[in-house]
């Protein structure tokens, strides 16, 4: 008996069930055809269309490698071809954004190797070199920021021929000792406006000076900033007071130097106030010009004989004195010899009322002065007298005396109190930002160490006596207090520029090493991602008399001080600035 196949079988059934007739055969061809048919219909639809519906499909799993979403064809459930099509289209089109997954609410740290400040830093590490962690870059300026102004020095001041104090490296003439009230040598009389050139040449005398930046702790902008200024205060527009600063802008930002840190590992320095660089508006009756304001400026620090107490990217450095040793022995025999000095007078005070400025003491110091048998006076009009012009006039007072009277001038500071310290005179402050808030890197913090504190407020009330007061501190005090005084004298002058102090460090290294203090820590803070998202540039002051380790700010004793009058009826500090100008041309005032 022959098998059948199912073909037979159907037909043999279909017979038996049809009885026999010959149609039956067809019925089941056409059976299995419709089968077939619809077979190859499913297959074409669910395999062959249904893979290039791509974003139809369930989402793609990725993958991350080093924070990054990658997709990969193993993590496509469909057809892989469809993935290549789609990665050569992917080429055609713009690259997408990729974000960072974050993990466990933490990001992932720069490398700090990146940075390319990172081998200055090190430099630190080499025991080896008396340099490490020391470096300055000195930028190569065109002369027209410098050196070009000291070939036109007649035009530095309009009242004022500039030409004779620029000598000297900046120091001005030599003066004689004829009253035997200064040294023999390495005393000059100096401009109190003199600090750019004075501080231009004595970095050339740098011992950590590199041509390579990248070593550099920081990097000095040699731009005589306040000589700049100073010869269009008067009679010249904006435009005119501003062009050398942007100038300087422009061609510090094309310097790969700049692109580093944005301009924050940059210094420079300005022998004069702060308000002569931070003009408000464009209006040509506004005073300075608008350098501190610039935003690069903003992120330059700039040394200044006053600095703002409300901003953060200027600092206070002393005004210079007529002393500028050139060796550590000048300044030992001039300590010892303030040391041994009869002091007869109990105060002192070397200026003149200010009758315009109805805030300003100096009318009732110059009363209770004159009321007092241990006071001494030296009283300056508007025109001033020959001694209040007079070196050895001054000198010869503060070296008399136990305490110097250093009221406000017109705007906070004065040069007679680096004077009379260093006649080892004790100076009495009557407000805070007369040196506390300013000059912080030169200053015991402790300022009652060296210094005696009145309120000016109590002094314009008539509450208090000056000499009362005086009289109330022990003598043993006051012995303490001027030791103090006369121990800080290195730190408060200019050494000769042409020369190098030995052991002592002069004002000049206190400021350096203050810069590269605070470049080395805001590069540290970069590398460690720490910010102070809390800081307040507004008080500013308060952040510059914490301890170090100190962060936050609270309620200060000097709040009134500093506090800015809403009614419009103080002065303001340009206006302080420009009668500063004109009254302290003269050396006191």
């Amino acid at each position: 008996m022959r098998r059948r196949s199912p073909t037979s079988q159907c037909s043999d059934d279909s017979m038996e069930k049809g009885q026999g007739k010959n149609h039956h055969p067809r019925i089941c061809l056409l059976v299995s055809l419709s089968g077939l048919f619809w077979f190859l219909l499913l297959y074409f639809h669910f395999v062959i269309l249904g893979g290039n519906h791509v974003q139809d499909s369930p989402s793609l799993d990725p993958i991350f490698l080093k924070g990054q979403s990658i997709i990969t064809p193993q993590s496509n459930p469909l057809n892989r071809a469809t993935f290549r099509r789609a990665k050569v289209e992917k080429r055609n089109a713009q690259p997408p954004v990729i974000q960072p997954v974050i993990r466990n609410n933490s990001t992932r740290r720069r490398d700090p190797e990146s940075y390319s400040f990172m081998r200055a830093l090190r430099t630190v590490e080499n025991k080896s070199d008396p340099c490490g962690g020391r470096y300055i870059y000195v930028h190569d300026l065109p002369p027209r920021f410098n050196e070009d102004m000291l070939k036109e020095c007649k035009t530095l001041s309009p009242w004022t021929n500039m030409c004779k104090f620029t000598a000297n490296a900046g120091l001005g003439p030599q003066m004689e000792n004829a009253d035997g009230v200064f040294s023999n040598t390495g005393w000059y009389a100096t401009n109190q406006f003199a600090v750019d050139v004075i501080f231009g040449n004595r970095m050339k005398q740098y011992e950590c000076l590199t041509n390579d930046s990248s070593l550099a702790a920081a990097i000095f902008v040699p731009f005589y900033a306040g000589f700049d200024i100073a010869r269009y205060l008067w009679g010249y527009n904006t435009s005119m007071r501003d062009a050398a600063s942007l100038d300087l802008v422009d061609w510090l930002q094309k310097r790969p130097e700049w692109s580093i840190m944005g301009g924050k590992d940059h210094f420079l320095v300005a022998g004069r106030i702060t308000w002569d660089f931070r003009r408000l508006s464009d209006s040509d009756s506004d005073w300075g010009n608008k350098l501190l304001f610039l935003p690069a400026g903003r992120n330059m620090s700039m040394l200044v004989v006053e600095s703002s107490p409300w901003n953060a990217n200027d600092f206070g450095i002393p005004y210079p004195t007529y002393f500028h040793p050139a060796k550590d022995a000048e300044v030992f025999v001039w300590q010892d010899r303030m040391r041994k000095l009869e002091r007869k007078w109990l105060f002192c005070f070397a200026g003149g009322a200010r009758p315009d400025n109805p805030k300003s003491i100096r009318g009732q110091i110059i009363d209770q002065c004159k009321e007092s048998k241990v006071c001494q006076l030296l009283k300056c009009g508007q025109s001033g007298e020959s001694k209040c012009h007079s070196p050895s006039s001054i000198m010869q007072m503060f070296q008399s005396s136990l305490f110097c009277l250093q009221p406000q001038g017109d705007s906070y500071t004065r040069r007679s109190a680096f004077d009379a310290m260093l006649a080892g005179c004790i100076p009495v402050f009557f407000h805070p930002a007369s040196a506390y808030t300013q000059y912080t890197w030169h200053l015991p913090k402790n300022y009652s160490s060296f210094s005696v504190f009145i309120s000016e407020n109590d002094v314009r009330k008539k509450n208090i006596s000056i000499e009362e007061r005086l009289n109330q501190i022990p003598l043993e005090k006051v012995k303490e207090m001027r030791e103090v005084v006369i121990s800080m004298i290195p730190r408060l002058i200019y050494a000769d520029p042409r020369s190098k102090l030995e052991t002592l460090k002069d004002a000049f290294d206190v400021s350096v090493q203050a810069v590269i203090k605070k470049v080395t820590k805001l590069r540290k803070d970069i590398i460690e991602d720490r910010k102070d998202d809390n800081f307040i540039e507004e008080l500013s002051w308060k952040y510059e008399l914490l301890d170090e380790g100190q962060t936050q700010i609270g309620a200060h004793e000097w709040d009134p001080f500093f506090e800015k009058p809403k009614d419009g009826s103080a002065e303001s500090e340009a206006e302080a600035a420009k009668n500063s100008w004109k009254n302290e041309q003269g050396q006191h005032s």
